[in-house]
């Protein structure tokens, strides 16, 4: 995978088994042009880092990502990414769905997503929230949990019913 890959991290809006998947898979997606726009770059060849930092934007595809700060770490060998983190007033965006925390962090070889500081992810009018949201891209499977002063919070709202009894499309 390459720089291309930190993008997945938008694919957390299949959290919770109440979101579809994207419209463009995770390859397809790896093969757009990606756009990252900051204040300042700084990259660290011996740790194998770059650093964005102020008003960050990443955009590929229809997911974008807004933080503070996005590091990407790359593996010794394979210059592959490693793992990437947003820091700060962290915000992804896909179509109607939104996630937000203080703090993301996309695993590539576990293929998992944590989202922590105070995470929540939206879908139109429903939500989840909790200490720490993780999913896991292989599987499409999530976890939320929560600690001993709060609890995992979901709502889902009905969907509206056609007059002949229906779900609405």
């Amino acid at each position: 995978m390459t720089i291309r890959g930190l993008i997945t991290i938008a694919l957390c809006f299949a959290s919770a088994g109440w979101v579809r998947a994207a419209d463009i898979t995770g390859k397809d997606r790896n093969n757009l042009p990606i756009q990252i726009k900051s204040n300042a770059l700084s990259t660290d060849t011996v740790n194998r880092t770059a650093t964005f930092t102020g008003k960050v934007s990443a955009r590929q595809g229809d997911i974008t990502i807004y933080c503070d700060r996005l590091v990407i770490t790359y593996s010794e060998k394979e210059k592959e990414v490693e793992k990437v983190e947003a820091f700060g007033n962290v915000r992804i965006l896909q179509g109607n769905r939104t996630a937000q925390s203080g703090h993301a962090v996309y695993e590539n070889k576990a293929g998992k997503i944590i989202l922590d500081d105070n995470p929540k992810m939206y879908q139109g009018e429903d939500e989840v929230a909790g200490k720490v949201i993780t999913y896991f891209l292989d599987t499409q499977r999530s976890e939320v949990t929560s600690d001993p002063d709060s609890r995992v919070f979901v709502i889902i709202h009905p969907k509206e019913k056609k007059k002949d009894g229906g779900a609405k499309p």
